[in-house]
């Protein structure tokens, strides 16, 4: 009784706020005015915001709401994972990225089948993810994981297409935010037809979704067809997020939190689910959309309603945490960490340092100009050194430096799906770069470095306060900064949504570029990369020690919480680092320390020193790429790196097979 009152008092304030609202444009009907008075043109544009602006909007709202809430309960019965949601699996991000391309390549398209184009995207990014976790078993923090990995990509990759064309598609960026603002009732028409369809299918599949939460055994026993049920719910949940996404833009979280909610709140079974989680969604929807206008200044709304629900959901996320026992984080299997030792480590090392410096002097002298393809020598190489010389030096110490954090968390957790990039600490750094851009007028160098390392560490604090509080596992560690992550990216979405030109600075740095590096980046990076790096010879045993077991550490004499936590501690400094400069989205964290242990560098040192040179190689071709594939535009470094490491992060999580294989 006490839940459904909280939810009704939430729903009256909500009902508060969007009356506040409506008395701001009380106007008479609209029909003909009675004879002898005609009404003034104030009194007629108030009634049109009203009946074609203020009330769609509200409508909107709900239909959203509640679209988005069944869509995130069915994803979550499907693949029994309480994390999954249109957002953290990716069906919103390739939505937009589809709506992002047929914009700038088929206008025409979006015109005609802009819901058909948004699904594409979605069912693309889900497919994706499905095929990289199938044969894991759908492991729930996999399904987590690939889909944060994928959405990001998705994500550079539209930045990439706005960067490009400039002011053109800043306004679908904003749009992609997730505003409600209306001209009209048809968005809530089409979106409500979608809620309406999707609410019969869910009925009929009521008993499939109860059987599903079943093992895959007892499922198939009792006449399931595993696969065609899972893909048929898959396709309809997508279709609800898609729809809604292609008329509203992103809403984040709502379809995460509206089926937790309910779930907490007493519903237990699937009818009572089936009902609560919509209405949830459409509550959380509709208030925190009246808080965006309640809040509104004197020049209107700069958040987008969607970026809020942002900020709503990733703290959820992280009250959920310690009350998620499903939570198991994916470990390839038990094989050894390395499938072979190589008996000439130093030769390895020597051929990756001579990799690293052939990648270097074609990123310096090779070129696409005016007349093609070039390459600089002499005269001209003096003069083009002076401006490749710096962001190759800043991409290779980053690289590097990515690639030692990557070292550091795999070996800690003893997981090789650990990565800086789950940290969380690039984006912190993010949200300390935006406060210094917005607070100070022209903030120096020192400045922005100063405001980026505040907001990493405190970043990284919480983050190490709620792991502590969880018990410090090494899985509660990494899905605490899936959520600080989270956090983190909706406050820089909510910021670069109001589309200043601070906004426009940190579009292009949270996307990762090295355009703007000068020889002081190169020598602040280059500098950086040598200290830090060289730190870690001292933490070697540690190393060698942590990936054996605690049980083991412990025996040796090893301060296992301790020593953690400085590690952690080290390697989201080495992150925060590398984001000054290159931003935070990369995924060479991840697979640089990968290849070097498939080659056999299995040792602390030699796996830090193979990762490290092997990052730099890395981020000075995906810099060499960014310059060169469009030019005279020049793309997210970020983008490329993903687009390199992608494809080995498919195969890494697909080789392993099943849980129960």
């Amino acid at each position: 009784m006490n839940r459904i009152l909280l939810w009704g008092g939430l729903a009256l304030v909500a009902a508060c706020l969007s009356l506040v609202q409506i008395a701001g444009y009380a106007a008479p009907p609209i029909v003909p005015p009675p004879a002898g008075s005609v009404p003034s043109d104030a009194a007629w544009l108030d009634a049109v915001i009203l009946h074609h602006s203020l009330l769609p909007r509200i409508a909107v709202a709900l239909v959203c709401g509640a679209t988005l809430g069944l869509s995130g309960l069915l994803l979550q019965r499907v693949l029994r994972n309480p994390l999954a949601d249109p957002s953290t699996l990716g069906v919103s991000a390739g939505a937009q990225l589809a709506m992002t391309a047929a914009t700038v390549h088929a206008p025409a398209l979006m015109e005609r089948a802009r819901e058909g184009v948004a699904l594409s995207g979605g069912l693309a990014v889900v497919g994706l993810i499905l095929a990289m976790t199938w044969r894991r078993g759908l492991e729930p923090v996999a399904v987590v994981l690939a889909g944060m990995m994928v959405a990001l990509t998705a994500t550079m990759a539209s930045a990439a297409l706005i960067l490009a064309n400039g002011e053109y598609l800043f306004s679908l960026f904003i749009w992609g935010g997730g505003a409600l603002a209306q001209q009209g009732w048809d968005p809530t028409l089409s979106v409500t037809v979608r809620l309406l369809i999707g609410t019969a299918a869910a009925v009929l599949m009521m008993r499939p979704l109860s059987i599903l939460r079943l093992d895959d055994a007892s499922a198939r026993s009792l006449g399931i067809s595993l696969n065609l049920t899972r893909f048929g719910i898959i396709g309809v949940a997508v279709w609800l997020a898609a729809g809604v996404t292609a008329e509203v833009g992103v809403i984040g979280f709502v379809g995460l939190a509206a089926p937790a909610l309910a779930h907490l709140s007493g519903a237990r079974t699937e009818r009572q689910r089936l009902v609560a989680a919509p209405l949830i969604g459409a509550i959380l929807l509709w208030l925190t959309d009246g808080l965006v206008q309640a809040l509104a200044g004197a020049g209107g709304e700069r958040v987008p309603t969607g970026a809020a629900t942002a900020l709503l959901g990733a703290p959820l996320l992280l009250w959920l945490l310690p009350r998620l026992r499903m939570v198991e984080w994916p470990s390839l299997g038990n094989r050894p960490a390395s499938p072979r030792r190589s008996r000439r480590p130093g030769l390895l090392i020597g051929l990756f340092a001579l990799s690293l410096a052939a990648a270097m002097v074609l990123a310096l002298t090779v070129g696409y100009g005016p007349d093609g393809w070039t390459l600089a020598t002499g005269r001209q190489f003096d003069r083009l050194v002076g401006w490749r010389g710096p962001r190759v030096a800043v991409a290779a110490a980053a690289g590097a430096m990515l690639a030692a954090a990557g070292v550091l968390l795999q070996r800690v957790t003893a997981n090789p799906l650990a990565s800086p990039e789950i940290l969380g600490v690039g984006t912190g750094a993010g949200v300390g770069l935006t406060a210094a851009l917005f607070l100070v007028a022209g903030p120096g160098f020192g400045l922005q470095v100063a405001a980026s390392a505040a907001g990493a560490v405190l970043v990284l604090a919480a983050m190490l306060v709620l792991s502590l509080r969880a018990g410090f596992g090494p899985e509660r560690l990494l899905l605490a900064g899936i959520a600080m992550s989270a956090l983190c990216s909706a406050v820089l979405t909510a910021v670069i949504a109001t589309g200043t030109p601070q906004a426009f600075a940190l579009l292009r740095w949270l996307s990762g570029s090295t355009n703007d590096a000068g020889p002081a980046d190169a020598w602040a990076c280059g500098g950086a990369a040598v200290l830090l790096l060289g730190a870690l010879v001292p933490a070697a045993r540690w190393l060698e020690i942590l990936p054996l077991g605690d049980g083991t550490a412990r025996a040796l004499g090893l301060p296992v919480r301790r020593c953690r936590i400085l590690l952690v501690l080290f390697a989201g400094l080495i992150t925060a680092t590398a984001g000054l400069f290159v931003g935070p989205l990369s995924f060479v964290g991840l697979i640089a320390p990968h290849l070097a242990r498939l080659v056999g560098l299995g040792r602390a040192l030699e796996h830090g020193a193979g990762a490290a040179l092997i990052g730099a190689v890395l981020m000075v071709v995906s810099d060499w790429l960014a310059r060169t594939v469009a030019f005279p535009y020049q793309l997210p470094l970020g983008l490329f790196a993903a687009l390199l490491a992608g494809p080995y992060l498919i195969r890494l999580l697909g080789r392993a097979g099943s849980r129960a294989g």
